[in-house]
């Protein structure tokens, strides 16, 4: 069976080719994933990418925070399901049929980066995904993969992917809290069953002890500053009060028609890629568990 898919990968190559990019267009690491190192969710995975793709382009739209709102409501509905990326073995995964809350930002990324740099093809995509979603753009094993957002915003600004626009909010706050989540509940991660790739991951953790970042308290999300910063299709990290761990939800701002900043999210409730009813304010004042939020942005 992976033989054949395999090959049927490499037809499709054939078949769709590589497109064409503008002279400005940001390049993905060059460590680009090989086909074995890739797992699909279903053969139509790729013809599926394509042809979004080729929705993305034929709207004209040229930024990326339109690019953004357009691609996440097309894939409204999208089950939610958790843990696909996981496997006996770290490998590349392609599965836009499933999405949950980190993979449908990163689906949405992706795409979005094809479309502003000409790209109309799943092989242009799949080097994209591997270039957020890993250190340095290049996936190794389970420990190369951003666990935690601090470092994945952290990695992904150094190699001029995106930019936190937190602080440019006025009534920004920093946050000091050591991020260590994953060592101390390495019963739910299977991957740290194995002693080596424990260390790893622990290692990583150690950079971000006392670690600094700023958020915005879930309060203030209605003040004029955070409206006037907050743009619809940037990236919006809920920061936890939960111990060891930096931000448990993700997703993608909207605004509805009073102005008000709305999630548009993968969500475990909703079971779906869903914009959520209330307003962001209302909904996270809801949650004990949240302290307020970061903003990331694609760079273009």
């Amino acid at each position: 069976m992976i033989n054949n898919k395999i090959m049927w990968v490499m037809m499709m190559i054939v078949v769709c080719g590589f497109c064409g990019g503008s002279n400005n267009a940001i390049a993905p690491s060059a460590h680009a994933t090989s086909l074995e190192q890739m797992r699909f969710h279903c053969s139509e995975d790729t013809t599926k990418i394509n042809s979004l793709l080729e929705d993305g382009a034929a709207t004209g739209i040229s930024d990326a925070n339109g690019l953004v709102c357009f691609y996440a409501h097309k894939l409204e509905g999208t089950p939610y399901v958790s843990h696909t990326l996981e496997g006996d073995i770290e490998m590349l995964t392609i599965n836009i049929d499933q999405l949950d809350c980190t993979t449908f930002v990163e689906t949405l990324y992706a795409l979005t980066r094809a479309t502003l740099n000409g790209k109309q093809s799943w092989r242009d995509y799949a080097n994209y995904l591997e270039d957020l979603r890993y250190r340095g753009g290049e996936l190794k094993d389970y420990s190369s993969r951003l666990h935690y957002i601090s470092e994945w915003i952290i990695d992904n600004k150094n190699r001029g992917n995106l930019d936190e626009v937190t602080s440019d909010i006025s009534c920004c706050r920093y946050k000091v809290k050591t991020i260590d989540f994953m060592t101390t509940h390495c019963g739910s991660y299977s991957s740290l069953a194995d002693n080596s790739m424990y260390e790893k991951i622990k290692n990583v953790e150690i950079g971000f002890r006392n670690h600094r970042f700023p958020y915005i308290k879930k309060d203030q999300l209605g003040m004029k500053d955070v409206l006037r910063v907050a743009r619809r299709g940037d990236f919006v990290g809920l920061v936890t009060k939960i111990e060891g761990l930096d931000i448990s939800h993700m997703g993608v701002i909207e605004v509805n028609d009073k102005g008000e900043l709305v999630l548009l999210d993968a969500s475990s409730v909703g079971g779906k890629v869903m914009l959520e009813k209330l307003p962001l304010k209302s909904q996270l004042m809801k949650n004990s568990k949240i302290e307020g939020v970061r903003l990331f942005r694609m760079k273009e």
